[in-house]
């Protein structure tokens, strides 16, 4: 990866979670350069990618020989390993990566992070919430928060909007909720049309302010 290319990825840490994110962007397309101490994890990911690295410790030099700096963005997947997580983000910020997204395991491991400089992620946290609204509700299959206040949910679509087309369903008008996708018997459908009908076992993915969804959610399950 000698020339910088536009959508370029380095992800350091191989676990269960820098593995799934670097074979995902692989399977995508992208270039991913994956970074591991550990041998049998980077073996593990040369079928995914070329660019799959041991390295013992991830210093500025390990950086710079890497390729690390021709990436656009620098996901740091070391979480268990606080101090590695820090150094890592730190190096990585002060060399001037684009973008630096750190795993944290904590609140204070992740005020330390963004304080270098790195966006944060809090992947146990976030899947712990989004399981919590999946057994919390019949009808809320999944939600991922894009930030504090707004969030996408496929929801599944009751009685209370069987046979409504869209227009009068008024999704929009009475939740201020965009519907960006519906699954109707497995088909996904994408141009979302005002005189489409809901049908039970329907399933549509709206975003919008994460209070409006629950909103929506109340009424559906009503």
């Amino acid at each position: 990866m000698k020339n910088k290319k536009a959508n370029t990825f380095a992800v350091i840490g191989l676990g269960r979670f820098g593995s799934a994110l670097a074979k995902t962007l692989a399977k995508a397309g992208k270039d991913v350069i994956a970074i591991d101490s550990d041998e049998n994890k980077v073996r593990a990911l040369q079928h995914d990618t070329e660019y799959a690295l041991v390295v013992d410790e991830i210093t500025k030099d390990a950086i710079k020989d890497a390729g690390i700096l021709n990436c656009d963005t620098a996901i740091v997947c070391i979480g268990e390993h606080i101090e590695g997580s820090i150094l890592a983000t730190l190096n990585l910020v002060s060399l001037g990566v684009k973008r630096v997204i750190a795993k944290a395991t904590s609140p204070e491991h992740g005020q330390i992070l963004e304080k270098l400089g790195a966006e944060v992620v809090y992947p146990e946290h976030d899947m712990a919430i989004r399981l919590a609204k999946r057994l919390l509700s019949d009808f809320i299959l999944d939600s991922i928060a894009l930030d504090d206040n707004v969030e996408v949910a496929e929801i599944k679509i009751s009685s209370k909007l069987e046979n409504r087309t869209v227009f009068n369903s008024e999704i929009r008008k009475k939740y201020g909720l965009n519907i960006i996708v519906i699954v109707h018997e497995g088909k996904v459908i994408t141009d979302i049309a005002p005189e489409y009908k809901f049908a039970i076992g329907d399933k549509i993915m709206v975003i919008g302010n994460k209070y409006d969804v629950k909103r929506l959610e109340d009424y559906i399950s009503g």
